[in-house]
């Protein structure tokens, strides 16, 4: 483990978290937002459903942890929702049993500390005729439909409601989109860059308006080594234009003088400066 510790975010999940670092993802873009601020830890499980999820439970968040996370958001239902195999396999859960799972899993989470928060994230909705497309016929045996990832995206909201743990319907939140279908989702089921902006945007509204103690909001959290610390090389240097100190720091580093790439400049600019929630 390295120093100085910071908070830990972890979201905990099936492939919707697995996936969360490819190019645009909603985990890098927290990640990003999080520089210097929290440490964002990805547990995801490609295929897990809620029954899987609560098998892991203690192995993945022991009780005895000597540093337990900060935040916590759970990703479980889009596997549960997909219709029964006539095999009985595959990652359908039965509605009941999901909801029981879900309760399960989200006391053992409350159960980690006092200062252990929750968000539970609902299934998004699911382009069916995408699905069939990218993926063939062969899908048809275990279609996940949209109407079934409404059903259960409403159970978990309700559930959480219930146990006092904040919910997003990711569900719901798509279809203020009018080309959802389309943007926001890369093969009919998975997040798309597009799709994991939706994401970020509930996950950073919800953090803002809950009276957390500690706030857990990125714009709200200290920066490690803030700018006002002797580490920070831009402090000595505040005369020069900022963008130019950047030129000039990137320059040195890679032994000439050029412009940084937007990905540089951008995480220079942000590292302590972003003014609002804009992605």
């Amino acid at each position: 483990m390295v120093g100085p510790g910071r908070p830990k975010f972890v979201l905990f999940g099936s492939s919707m978290v697995q996936m969360g670092y490819n190019a645009g993802g909603w985990s890098a873009v927290l990640a990003d937002l999080y520089a210097r601020k929290a440490d964002v830890l990805l547990r995801g499980y490609s295929g897990w459903n809620s029954r899987m999820a609560l098998q892991a439970l203690d192995r993945i968040f022991p009780k005895d942890a000597a540093v337990q996370p900060s935040l916590v958001v759970v990703y479980f239902g889009g596997n549960d929702a997909t219709n029964p195999h006539p095999s009985g396999l595959g990652g359908h859960v039965p509605l009941p049993e999901y909801v029981d799972n879900m309760k399960k899993i989200i006391v053992h989470l409350k159960s980690l500390s006092d200062k252990t928060r929750i968000i539970c994230l609902s299934s998004p909705p699911v382009n069916e005729a995408k699905v069939r497309e990218f993926y063939g016929k062969g899908v048809d045996d275990q279609a996940l439909t949209n109407e079934a990832c409404r059903i259960y995206s409403e159970a978990l909201v309700e559930l959480c409601k219930e146990l006092d743990v904040e919910a997003i319907n990711i569900w719901a939140a798509f279809q203020q989109r009018d080309d959802w279908a389309s943007a926001c989702l890369v093969d009919g089921i998975h997040l798309s860059a597009e799709g994991s902006k939706v994401v970020v945007a509930e996950i950073l509204k919800v953090l803002k308006k809950v009276n957390w103690e500690p706030s857990l909001y990125w714009l709200s959290m200290p920066a490690e080594f803030p700018e006002d610390s002797p580490y920070y090389v831009v402090r000595l240097m505040v005369k020069l234009p900022k963008m130019l100190l950047i030129i000039f720091l990137l320059g040195t580093c890679s032994g000439s003088i050029s412009s940084p790439s937007p990905i540089q400049g951008k995480n220079w600019l942000q590292d302590n400066g972003r003014k609002d929630d804009s992605l």
